[in-house]
């Protein structure tokens, strides 16, 4: 991982911005896709596949079940399209697709939201500790339980 500047998607531009991400990797861009990617990056806080089958049943008019939204969800995070809390068992659509960070969330225990941070030194030290002790990390992931500053003062 290198520090670089990168350029956060919303609204359109992030959809257009995970199709272009997706089609690199070799998959296709399907409207079922499109639409649990677009009800994920809707979400103000991280989702489970229940909450996004949901929500995509509604847009659809029909039942969408969730262990398709589970298979497509996995394809979003594999492909760095999304990214999922551990603790929560949840996702959030990833506003920069086409930049590979490791994750650090800040997650709220009070309201649930959740705050992605990329901090390349700190995941780097995270990746070395593991390498010294002999494991190989493909993707870490370091969740902070806490309070976010709107519960803090309230």
């Amino acid at each position: 991982m290198h520090a670089h500047e990168h350029h956060e998607h919303h609204g359109a531009a992030l959809t257009r911005a995970a199709k272009v991400t997706l089609e690199k990797a070799g998959e296709q861009w399907t409207t079922m896709r499109q639409r649990v990617f677009e009800a994920l990056a809707a979400s103000d806080k991280p989702a489970s596949a229940y909450d996004v089958a949901d929500a995509v049943s509604k847009a659809e008019g029909r039942r969408v079940a969730a262990n398709s939204v589970y298979r497509i969800l996995d394809l979003f995070v594999a492909s760095n399209l999304a990214r999922r809390v551990e603790s929560a068992n949840a996702y959030v659509a990833n506003a920069h697709p086409d930049c590979l960070h490791d994750c650090i969330f800040l997650v709220c225990d009070a309201c649930g939201q959740t705050t992605h941070i990329d901090n390349d030194a700190i995941t780097s030290n995270v990746r070395s500790a593991a390498e010294s002790a002999g494991f190989s990390p493909v993707r870490p992931v370091i969740e902070v339980r806490g309070k976010c500053s709107d519960c803090e003062e309230g």
